[in-house]
């Protein structure tokens, strides 16, 4: 079985056409390839909550601030295409930037609030490219779902919020972060750890666990980011950027885990950027 591949925006509306007239629902699983077992679990959902998947692959160049990490990030078209294969996608979408981006293009979507905290003041415009995108992508697949992971909790937020504030009509589902056995969120960047950070990498999923059980007991944040923050370092770390906890609904910050909440990590390793977070209530 090969994954049938589409390029353009026309052969892929002639398919989705084709889909609406069997009265087919639509669904669509946003990646930039590099494609790992995470990804194939929210493909693995979407084929359980939509009749026709669509699979995108595009290496969104408004969503990196920094050109360098752009160039860095591991084109796997061909190994993509072969993962797929055994599960039966109905289409892979490898758009040309021409396609997402035609010549002359100049609009952006723009969003307030939850972009504005985490990985959004961290790295300026990078939410206007994932919202910009994810418009373009949701519009040219004519999904009616579409699946995210919640390793990247916070876009998943945003895109939740974007399809309801914009009337997209596309239900966005959260599905559950996916690990090594060590505790390591899967992520496309882990393959440029080196073996020594590869073997340090862990510690980030695991302090953000010591933190959850430290704040179910109803330690503050700010004191229990602190402790976690210094171990983190410790341990051979570069940097932590932030080590939140929030709100689940609106991501606003907490210092007490007295509602719905969530513990979110991001750190430096060895030049590599790996975020985290896990549900504290």
């Amino acid at each position: 079985m090969t994954t049938p591949i589409v390029r353009s925006r026309a052969a892929l509306s002639a398919r989705i056409a084709e889909w609406r007239k069997e009265g087919a629902t639509i669904g669509v699983v946003p990646t930039m390839g590099a494609l790992h077992a995470g990804h194939l679990s929210l493909v693995r959902a979407a084929q359980a909550g939509a009749e026709r998947v669509i699979v995108t692959l595009f290496v969104n160049p408004r969503q990196f601030d920094v050109p360098e990490d752009y160039a860095r990030y591991p084109r796997t078209e061909e190994s993509d295409a072969a993962i797929l294969a055994p599960l039966g996608v109905d289409a892979l979408y490898v758009p040309d930037p021409e396609e997402v981006y035609p010549p002359g293009f100049a609009t952006t979507v723009s969003m307030s609030g939850l972009t504005d905290v985490l990985c959004g003041a961290r790295r300026p415009g990078h939410f206007d490219g994932v919202t910009t995108v994810v418009t373009k992508l949701f519009r040219q697949t004519g999904a009616d779902r579409a699946w995210f992971g919640e390793k990247d909790f916070q876009q998943l937020r945003v895109v939740q919020r974007l399809s309801a504030d914009l009337d997209l009509g596309v239900e966005v589902i959260g599905c559950p972060t996916v690990r090594e056995d060590d505790g390591l969120a899967l992520s496309s960047r882990n393959v440029r750890l080196s073996a020594a950070a590869r073997a340090v990498a862990p510690v980030l999923s695991g302090e953000l666990g010591t933190m959850a059980a430290a704040l179910r007991t109803g330690e503050a944040g700010e004191a229990v980011a602190t402790e976690a923050r210094a171990r983190l370092l410790a341990a051979g770390f570069s940097d932590v950027e932030y080590l939140d906890l929030r709100a689940t609904d609106d991501l606003r910050l907490l210092d007490h885990a007295g509602v719905p909440s969530r513990l979110f990590g991001a750190a430096w390793i060895d030049g590599v950027r790996l975020i985290d977070n896990v549900p504290v209530t």
